[in-house]
């Protein structure tokens, strides 16, 4: 049965899931749009018998809702919506909005009034092709099937590029990923790398957010510029719009010369902001205004600039309660995500350590001139015992340690230190633990309880936001 669109969805300001877009394998997806209930019920009928799932809308902001909820193979939209209305107009501004979401998905207009003129113009504005009421049922079928097939070989022919790219890009960060975790992960950056679609990674800390964001930047058309990266969770509120947006000479007490802004230092390329979660709420206004308009000016500066940057975020935080909790502006978040990636922390795809360890091995053996050969069987199982709580970068951190306190050819269990830490399952003992390991066991309950803020968390603790932050380094959290 088809999905009709009610006016109560389109009305509703929380923004659902989208739904994925269907696979090769699986039903093809139609929204079909006409102000006739008649005709929906007619193009759903002769549609689902021949193997198609079915939405239906009754208007254009109906059509619209739809599209920001859900993926579609193919869309079949009338061209008059009011009543006694003859133009066009209408379904030719809906396929124009359409066209410029993806200029790949076939559109085919339908009207009662069609002549060669409208046909000319909506084929002009991104449509397929054009069907005149009423319609032939074998040419309707046809149609939608042709350009379904036409759509996903294009689908797949773009996938495979992107993954080809994936393999041979240069200057790309190593990104090792072949668990079954990790699958949806690399499917995902193959598919949004290549555009300019602002993305939010989100995943606990020490998952590898700024690798996937490094990752992306070098599949992009905007590889050749610069990634710029700012951890705006470190940024005080006092330096945050200099340090983002830059300032004049004189603008407040230490502007002793023009300085100019991270975002501006990315124009025409990339820019990463880590830890967006903690951007102090005053200053998620500023922020939203230059992803709106690609506008900011300078601290001091009544003089506006304009940018082309695109934006790619990470945080750990669940920015849904952040928001419902008055903590970040969810206008912000919906800029931000028009993409989301997330990451499994490391204890969910084990499948990985092995390949992760070797490299970060091989790593530090050219760093520190070591030739450490490989790893003792049970060092092996250590790893793979082993909780994670730091994830990927605190694998890292303890390869590392290990290749300096190694005395032979092999890593051995005493050598990664993991004894007096946690494993999974495992409860932590105490009295086993170094001064070391019960900060970094305390610094991880803060951040859990007060659900990845550091702010709070360095309250919390005592410390201050750039102390916690380099003790959370330190450990590798």
């Amino acid at each position: 049965m088809a999905r009709p669109l009610l006016e109560t969805e389109a009305m509703n300001p929380t923004k659902p899931a989208r739904r994925p877009r269907s696979a090769a394998g699986d039903r093809p997806r139609v929204l079909a749009a006409d102000d006739q209930q008649d005709i929906l019920d007619a193009i759903e009928l002769l549609l689902t018998a021949q193997g198609y799932q079915v939405d239906t809308a009754r208007s254009p902001e109906l059509v619209r809702e739809a599209l920001s909820l859900d993926n579609y193979d193919a869309i079949l939209i009338d061209l008059n919506y009011t009543r006694d209305t003859t133009s066009g107009q209408e379904g030719l501004t809906l396929l124009s909005e359409i066209a410029a979401i993806d200029s790949n998905l076939p559109i085919i207009v339908m009207t009662a009034w069609g002549n060669v003129e409208l046909a000319v113009e909506a084929m002009r504005r991104g449509a397929r092709d054009f069907i005149q009421k009423p319609w032939d049922n074998e040419r309707l079928v046809s149609v939608v099937r042709t350009q379904i097939e036409l759509y996903r070989a294009l689908q797949n022919a773009q996938r495979l590029e992107a993954e080809n790219r994936l393999l041979k890009a240069e200057n790309r960060p190593d990104f090792i990923a072949t668990s079954p975790a990790m699958k949806s992960v690399m499917e995902t950056i193959t598919r949004i790398a290549p555009s300019d679609a602002n993305i939010l990674i989100l995943g606990e800390h020490g998952t590898g957010k700024e690798v996937v964001a490094q990752t992306i930047h070098a599949l992009s058309a905007r590889a050749q510029r610069s990634l710029v990266a700012v951890n705006t969770g470190a940024l005080s509120e006092g330096v945050f719009e200099s340090e983002l947006f830059g300032h004049v000479k004189g603008a407040f007490t230490d502007a002793k010369t023009d300085r100019i802004g991270r975002f501006e230092l990315a124009h025409g390329g990339t820019i990463f902001l880590d830890e967006i979660g903690n951007v102090p709420y005053r200053q998620q206004a500023k922020l939203l205004r230059v992803l709106e308009s690609g506008e900011l000016e300078r601290v001091g500066s009544s003089r506006s600039k304009h940018v082309d940057v695109r934006v790619i975020s990470a945080t750990n935080m669940d920015l849904q309660a952040a928001c419902a909790a008055g903590h970040f502006r969810e206008d912000l978040l919906f800029r931000l995500n028009t993409v989301e990636v997330r990451l499994p922390p490391l204890r969910e795809r084990k499948e990985d350590i092995p390949a992760l360890a070797a490299y970060f091995l091989s790593r530090y053996n050219a760093r520190y001139r070591r030739e450490v050969c490989g790893f003792e069987s049970a060092a092996l199982q250590a790893l793979l015992a082993y909780a994670w709580p730091g994830n990927v970068r605190e694998l890292d951190h303890t390869i590392e340690r290990a290749v300096l306190m190694c005395r032979s050819t092999e890593l051995k269990v005493a050598d990664l230190g993991l004894s007096s830490q946690p494993r999974a399952g495992a409860p932590m003992q105490v009295d086993d633990m170094s001064l070391e390991s019960m900060e970094a066991v305390l610094i991880r309950k803060a951040l859990q309880r007060y659900q990845g803020n550091v702010t709070q968390a360095a309250e919390a603790l005592g410390l201050s936001r750039g102390a916690l932050y380099r003790r959370m380094e330190k450990h590798g959290i």
